[in-house]
């Protein structure tokens, strides 16, 4: 895919990773719709070329409506970058041994595997009608997991859970969507250094710059955004699952 003429949906785009993807593909020429919450978006900012929409991925009628609100902001769609998450801690009991709700398992499901679900169903309906590129190239959908995925911590059952999901659908959807022209791919980070992380502890950060082998330090989001651009543009790249963590491997705490 060229880059620089690329329609771009990216979630989670009003901070951390979505927004370094959506400043480093603006950045490159693409033209790029970045979807949040409301409030995020209301009070993000991206350079010129970048839209911010409000949307609620666990409801079904502002995804739709965000989506057709790109397409409208971008004059169609070609890639979908899903970024947005939570990691809300579900432990199965609490620190007395007493049952905890189900909400928050519920809700942690609802954004991060749900939610992604259905901004994939509507951009892929919308890449479905684009002319055919090079090799019959008609879009490109990258989602976020984790290394979470393989190596869930303790109290973190559900955002295992669904960053695993991720990881374990990309081939199926490659598969299905392959036919139409559509690649999808999955990242897994490592430990990011976001605006979530700012406000660590620094005896923790350096606990968690322990974890990697090598480079030792946090990943910055910008080095995400790179590799996003090489997924998009190398075409051979179909229904993998790609660690990028520095060969970190989380503990169980």
């Amino acid at each position: 895919m060229d880059v620089t003429q690329a329609r771009v949906v990216v979630t989670g785009g009003a901070s951390g990773i979505g927004n370094a993807v959506a400043r480093r593909l603006l950045a490159e020429g693409a033209r790029v719709a970045a979807l949040d919450l409301p409030a995020a978006a209301a009070a993000g900012a991206l350079p010129e070329g970048g839209t911010l929409i409000g949307c609620d991925v666990t409801d079904e009628a502002s995804v739709a409506a965000a989506v057709a609100g790109a397409r409208r902001a971008l004059g169609g769609l070609d890639a979908l970058v899903s970024c947005a998450g939570v990691a809300t801690p579900t432990p199965v009991r609490g620190r007395s041994g007493e049952l905890r709700a189900l909400d928050p398992f519920r809700s942690v499901v609802a954004v991060n595997l749900v939610g992604l679900y259905d901004v994939l169903r509507h951009c892929v309906a919308a890449m479905a009608g684009n002319e055919p590129g090079p090799d019959g190239e008609r879009g490109v959908v990258i989602n976020l997991s984790s290394i979470a995925a393989y190596e869930g911590q303790i109290g973190q059952s559900a955002y295992a859970a669904t960053k695993g999901a991720i990881a374990a659908m990309t081939l199926p959807l490659a598969r299905e969507l392959g036919p139409l022209g559509i690649r999808v791919l999955a990242l897994c980070p490592g430990i990011v250094d976001t605006p979530m992380l700012a406000g660590m502890p620094e005896a923790l950060r350096e606990r968690l710059t322990a974890l990697p082998v090598f480079p030792k330090r946090l990943a910055d989001p910008g080095e995400l955004a790179e590799f996003v651009l090489t997924c998009l543009r190398v075409r051979v790249l179909n229904g993998e699952v790609v660690r990028l963590d520095g060969a970190t491997r989380l503990p169980a705490r």
